[in-house]
């Protein structure tokens, strides 16, 4: 079970089907949704022990809040799930074959310099376009630096458990505060957890399927 602390008491309001539909409608007007398919394997780097310890029981967290899977290793890539912690976006160039897995790795890097950036993503899909792995990127500036541990990790493991839109959390973070503790928005919880109905696709690009995640994110809902 997730730990104490992480998710909003139960009680959550009812998700549109309009406000779920923007959570997966890209800037390009593109709703494109997917969710991992095989169990998800994580590696982390740039990070201390305390730090490793705290950013995998968020992922160990979210999984279970998700039911979904992780496992020790994948049989055809090892770990899919990279995490890179760096101060400057250029350390990223120094990392042996990391432009191999990113294509255009370079131009990302000096992008997202320019945009002063704090987080990157970059997913690659199975065939039938389920998440197949993902690499995260945070660089830890003055701000982030400030913020619990904890915040940090649960934001991250928020955003790795779906193909969310990029517009997604610019206007409100995926988390809220009860008194000082950092959750997830009961709201987004419930998405997540009906993202994961077995019933439901791995991958969609039609928004009827922003209709079908809103039955299942309704308290007490039922599956078909």
């Amino acid at each position: 079970m997730p730990p104490a602390g992480i998710f909003a008491p139960s009680g959550s309001r009812d998700v549109t089907e309009d406000e779920i539909a923007a959570l997966f409608t890209r800037s390009s007007g593109e709703y494109l949704f997917a969710r991992w398919a095989r169990p998800i394997v994580p590696v982390v780097f740039g990070v201390g022990d305390a730090t490793l310890a705290v950013v995998k029981g968020a992922l160990e967290a979210m999984v279970a809040l998700a039911g979904h899977r992780m496992a020790e290793t994948d049989p055809e890539q090892g770990a899919n799930l990279m995490i890179f912690f760096v101060r400057d976006w250029s350390e990223l160039l120094e990392v042996p074959d990391l432009g191999r897995l990113v294509e255009g790795l370079e131009l990302r890097v000096a992008r997202l310099r320019k945009e002063g950036a704090t987080q990157y993503r970059h997913f690659r899909f199975e065939k039938e376009g389920a998440i197949r792995a993902c690499i995260a990127f945070l660089r830890v500036d003055d701000a982030m630096a400030e913020l619990p541990a904890e915040t940090v990790a649960l934001n991250l493991a928020t955003q790795v458990m779906l193909l969310w839109s990029d517009r997604a959390f610019l206007d409100r973070s995926p988390l809220g505060l009860v008194g000082e503790t950092a959750i997830l928005r009961p709201e987004i919880a419930a998405v997540i957890r009906a993202a994961y109905d077995p019933v439901l696709p791995e991958a969609a690009r039609e928004k009827s399927h922003a209709l079908r995640l809103a039955a299942r994110s309704a308290p007490g809902a039922e599956p078909e």
